[in-house]
């Protein structure tokens, strides 16, 4: 695994993560690596539109999407 350095936090911030870390029973670095690792597995904005491009149906008109909106309405 590889060490991480983080310079120049401010004391608030280091403060604040303490204090949470604790409230969650971990050690701050256990608990700022699991903020880091479950980031770092978030989709950036531009990937998820890349995804959703790749996903979606290109062969929907507007007729079509107007179709099933007025259909889910008269469900109502």
């Amino acid at each position: 695994m590889t060490a991480l350095t983080i310079r120049d936090m401010p004391e608030e911030t280091v403060r604040e993560l303490k204090t949470r870390a604790a409230r969650d029973g971990k050690s701050l670095q256990a608990y700022v690596r699991s903020i880091l690792t479950r980031e770092a597995a978030k989709p950036t904005l531009a990937e998820a539109v890349e995804r959703a491009r790749w996903t979606a149906d290109a062969d929907l008109s507007v007729k079509d999407v107007l179709d099933v909106i007025d259909e889910a309405r008269g469900r109502r």
